[in-house]
Formats: structure tokens, C-alpha cells, sequence
């Protein structure tokens, strides 16, 4: 029995989506879970535990399986994604924005409020398989366009649709286990690094999308500044960031050696970070990969806040700067709330998390 799981995304979708995935899996143990994402995600989803195969798929077409005996819908609101999926033929399909369904957007108090930095944000003992009302013929969906008063955490927003079908989900259950290092492995990579050696500094300035990047003079800024204070500091990205990373490091007067991006497969990225005493990055996936690690992080916001994408707002570790403003995540220019955030403020934000890192002695 085949139960199909559509997440075409990038990689923090993936790793968003990872309580979710777990919920499923514990729920419906004797089944077969295939994930429908892009194939450079395969390693992790493997090393998550919560998947058994992954498909190869791009954002929106329909996964290469038939006739599922489930197929949900952790992918978007639909009604494209949910379309993909009802094209495999499957026997029951979740998914929200269904006619029987729950609704993509929160109701008043279903979404967990909470805190991040000082921004606000805000069990079923039968086989989930059994319920009549996921089956996978319904009708089109509901249309109704977003509220900026309704902020989920991405995490918890898969946990509610699965809780709909009788399937409980922590939502915090975000770890990864720890890669088995290649005889390449980044560590490796880094031991030519001269300074501490209780981990590297991570600094990786790319980002999905130019309103996501801030400024790499001022990556080079604090990079320089950690390296002075005796951090090994590498720089990551991938390989097509690899130039970027190269600028940034030359402007921080940092070795070549320094420069990772581009020679680290996923899966040496993974353990890059999970030995590492601090990430500093953008919103981009590999501030989820901290998250997952538990590595200390600052990350930088940009358009979407934190208390949507951000890590976990009560550890202390982890901190989350953002100017309060939402902006277009797909502009072509950097935007204009990221562009307020100063070197001092991520440096001073750098200082507390690694003091907070020697605190509780991780």
C-alpha cells in the first residue's frame, strides 16, 4: 500500500514540512510513504527517517506513481497541487480547500500565537486511512485570498491539516540525525582553518531570491569581525553562489580555504552544520538545517517574518532579526525592511546567542 506526500519545494520546505511527515508516519506504520520532491532533496528526506522513497518532481506536476491509496497535499493551498494529485488516480486524497476539508488559512485560534524577539506572531485511535470524508473526488476549491492578520508557522500549519484527518503531529519535531561523513567531508574541508576548535563560524550570504540578500559588503563586515575575534569563519553557498562566497571572503580578508561553497554535497552541508558553533544566514533553507541541529543561528529576515518561517521561538539559541515589516518576496532588489538590519546588529546578536551557547553548554 502506497501513500503518495506531494512537497515539490526547497529545502526549508522540506525540513517544515518534516513534523508532518513523521505525524504520518507514525500513524500509518505498515505503509509505503514516497515523497514527491525535487531528487536533490533525496538525501535528506532519507536521513529524516519519515519517507521510504522519494519520487523526482518538480513544483506542480503530477508525481510519477499510480493509483495511490492516499495522496496528501503538503505541497500549497491548491487547487494546482491538489489537481497533481488527483491526476495519479488516488483512493482517498487530504488536502486543504477540499468541499469536506479544512480551510488553508487559520480559524480565530487555531493558529498557536507566540513570540519571536519581540514580534508577536501568532488523537485518534482508528486507522486515519478509515475516514469517509477524505476521499479523494472533491470538487474545486475555495478561493478565498489571504489575511495578513492570520500568521501561522509554516511547521504548524501541515500539523493542523494532518490533525483534520485524525493524524496527530508535533510540531516541533524538526531534528535530523547526523549524517555519516564521506571521506570528503566538510569537517575535513575546515581542518586547514586555524583558530577555536569548539566548531566554525557558518556564514552564508545567498538567498532564494534578491529580496532575501542582504548586502555582501556587509557579510564580508561581520565575518571579518568573528574571524578577528579568533572564530574559524567558512563561507557556504551553492555552487552557483560560489563567486559570492569567493567576494565576500576576499573582502573579509579571509583564506581561500575559507570558501566551502560549491564543494559540499547536501549531505556534507548537514554535517557543516551540525558541528558548528554558529550559522549565520538569510531566510533561506539552510537556517532550517540549524534549527535541525540545534546549532546556534542568527537569521536574517527580510519580506516574510519569523513567526512564520523562523526557528522555534523559545530557544535561546536561535534568534530571529526582522524589522517588523512585510514586504514582496519576490522582488528583484533587496528589501527594504532586510536593509535596515546593521552589521551591529547582527554582531551583537552573534555575541548573545554564543554566550547563550556556553550557557547551556550544547
Amino acid at each position: 500500500m502506497t501513500v503518495v506526500v506531494l512537497r515539490a519545494l526547497g529545502l526549508g520546505d522540506l525540513l517544515t514540512g518534516l513534523p508532518a511527515l513523521r505525524g504520518l508516519r507514525r500513524a500509518l506504520p505498515d505503509r509505503r510513504i514516497v515523497l514527491a520532491a525535487p531528487r536533490w532533496l533525496e538525501p535528506v528526506a532519507l536521513l529524516s527517517g519519515a519517507v521510504d522513497a522519494v519520487i523526482p518532481t518538480v513544483p506542480l506536476a503530477v508525481p510519477a506513481v499510480r493509483a495511490p491509496e492516499l495522496a496528501v497535499n503538503l505541497h500549497g493551498r491548491g487547487p494546482e497541487s491538489t489537481a497533481a494529485l488527483r491526476a495519479t488516480g488516488p483512493h482517498r486524497l487530504w488536502a486543504f480547500e477540499l468541499p469536506d476539508g479544512p480551510r488553508y488559512l487559520p480559524a480565530a485560534g487555531e493558529a498557536d500565537a507566540y513570540r519571536l524577539d519581540g514580534v508577536a506572531s501568532a488523537t485518534q485511535d482508528d486507522d486515519p486511512m478509515q475516514d469517509d470524508h477524505a476521499r479523494a473526488d472533491g470538487g474545486p476549491e475555495a478561493d478565498d485570498g489571504p489575511s495578513p492578520h492570520q500568521v501561522e508557522h509554516e511547521s504548524r500549519r501541515w500539523c493542523r491539516l494532518l490533525a483534520w484527518y485524525g493524524v496527530p503531529c508535533d510540531a516541533d519535531d524538526l531534528g535530523l540525525p547526523r549524517p555519516v561523513r564521506p571521506a570528503s567531508a566538510p569537517a575535513d574541508l575546515a581542518d586547514g582553518l586555524t583558530g577555536r576548535r569548539d566548531g566554525w563560524v557558518i556564514v552564508h550570504p545567498g538567498g532564494a531570491t534578491q529580496a532575501r540578500r542582504w548586502p555582501p559588503e556587509r557579510w564580508a563586515a561581520v565575518a571579518r569581525e568573528l574571524a578577528a575575534g579568533g572564530w574559524p569563519v567558512v563561507i557556504t553557498g551553492g555552487a552557483e553562489e560560489a563567486a559570492l562566497a569567493r567576494y565576500v571572503a576576499r573582502l573579509a580578508g579571509l583564506e581561500d580555504s575559507s570558501v566551502l561553497a560549491g564543494r559540499t554535497d547536501l549531505l556534507g552541508l548537514c554535517g557543516l552544520v551540525a558541528d558548528a558553533a554558529l550559522l549565520l544566514a538569510a531566510d533561506t533553507g539552510i537556517g532550517h538545517l540549524a534549527t535541525a541541529y540545534e546549532t546556534p543561528s542568527v537569521l536574517l529576515f527580510g519580506p516574510v517574518s519569523p513567526a512564520e518561517w523562523g526557528p522555534p521561538a523559545r530557544r535561546p539559541t536561535h534568534r530571529s532579526l526582522w524589522s517588523g515589516r512585510l514586504g514582496d518576496p519576490r522582488s528583484v532588489t533587496p528589501d527594504p525592511g532586510l536593509l535596515t538590519l546593521t552589521v551591529d546588529d547582527v554582531l551583537r546578536a552573534a555575541e548573545d546567542v554564543l554566550a547563550c551557547r556556553d550557557v547551556v553548554g550544547r
